[in-house]
């Protein structure tokens, strides 16, 4: 495992860390929980990323109890979780500086922590203004709540702003931010956050590398029916997947499936590898249901050296955006 420094602070995560997304919420009960943890922890991973709105919390206290069962000393591993959706009721909603505070309280005690290491903005808030939520997370600073904090699907001029207030005010700044990337989207990454990498040096911990499963090539030939997009709660994958962008997605899938088969790498290695291959991703987070998914996952790192810049150029070759 090789390790990247968080954006310009000095926090060392690894190149690839593990997700509680789709996982922790439906497909898995707390055995298997800590064996996913374990086999992640043991090939060097060191990030665990997670969330108040994954299943309403029961993510989080399910990856609390596998901490308690692994027993790892605290200061070897980095536990996030993501403010925005706590509940139904005004004030367990969104990023007022209650909410911030209060769900930062409530993920210590699902997680049996102290401290989270990364507390994310899960999503931008536009009836609380931007300042009341920098003012929240310093707060949480200050008090030793949370090491570091940032943004996850945020414009970059929100995240400018955020960036502009805290130096304006001598607040805490954002330290990272959490995009969707991969070989199907890539604006924010490539694009719009452009400048707050060259001027910011903003870390990114990026989420659905393999595109909710379509960049692993398991929906080449169908619709398995043992995968999250059978699951109730991911309907909105399904009827994705049934669009015209898909179609055409998946014509892309089967032209990529073909160059990993000649290259002798599984098409989930190469697609993560790609995600690699961009300097300004701090982490590539996988979200694997079953170990044997989740160690052919961490392989990737042995065909890094095979993804190169000629077969990135066939890469482009094939999406073409």
């Amino acid at each position: 495992m090789n390790y990247r420094r968080l954006g310009k602070t000095g926090l060392k995560v690894s190149e690839l860390s593990y997700g509680s997304w789709v996982t922790f919420s439906f497909q898995v009960g707390l055995d298997e929980a800590v064996n996913i943890m374990e086999l992640a922890y043991e090939n060097g991973v060191n990030f665990f990323d997670n969330a108040e709105a994954y299943a309403s919390g029961e993510s989080e206290i399910i990856m609390g109890k596998a901490l308690k069962k692994l027993g790892w000393s605290r200061d070897s591993f980095i536990i996030s979780s993501k403010v925005f959706w706590g509940g139904e009721k005004p004030t367990q909603r969104g990023l007022s500086h209650k909410h911030v505070v209060d769900a930062c309280h409530a993920a210590l005690k699902r997680l049996q922590l102290d401290y989270l290491d990364l507390y994310f903005c899960h999503r931008p808030d536009p009836e609380t203004p931007i300042e009341e939520t920098v003012r929240a997370m310093h707060t949480l600073v200050m008090q030793g709540k949370i090491c570091y904090w940032g943004t996850s699907e945020w414009s970059a001029k929100e995240i400018k702003e955020a960036y502009k207030i805290s130096k304006d005010l001598n607040l805490t700044p954002p330290s990272m931010e959490q995009p969707q990337y991969n070989m199907f989207e890539r604006e924010k990454m490539e694009t719009e956050y452009s400048e707050l990498f060259k001027n910011e040096k903003m870390g990114t911990t990026i989420w659905s590398p393999l595109a909710s499963g379509l960049l692993t090539g398991k929906y080449i030939n169908g619709m398995p029916v043992n995968t999250r997009i059978n699951l109730k709660n991911y309907k909105f994958i399904k009827d994705s997947f049934e669009s015209e962008e898909y179609k055409v997605r998946h014509q892309k899938v089967e032209e990529l499936y073909k160059l990993a088969q000649k290259l002798d790498i599984p098409l989930p290695n190469l697609a993560l590898g790609w995600c690699l291959k961009n300097e300004d991703v701090s982490t590539v987070i996988l979200g694997a249901s079953k170990t044997e998914q989740l160690s052919q996952n961490l392989n990737t790192l042995n065909y890094m050296d095979t993804i190169n810049e000629e077969v990135m150029g066939e890469v482009e070759k094939i999406l073409q955006n």
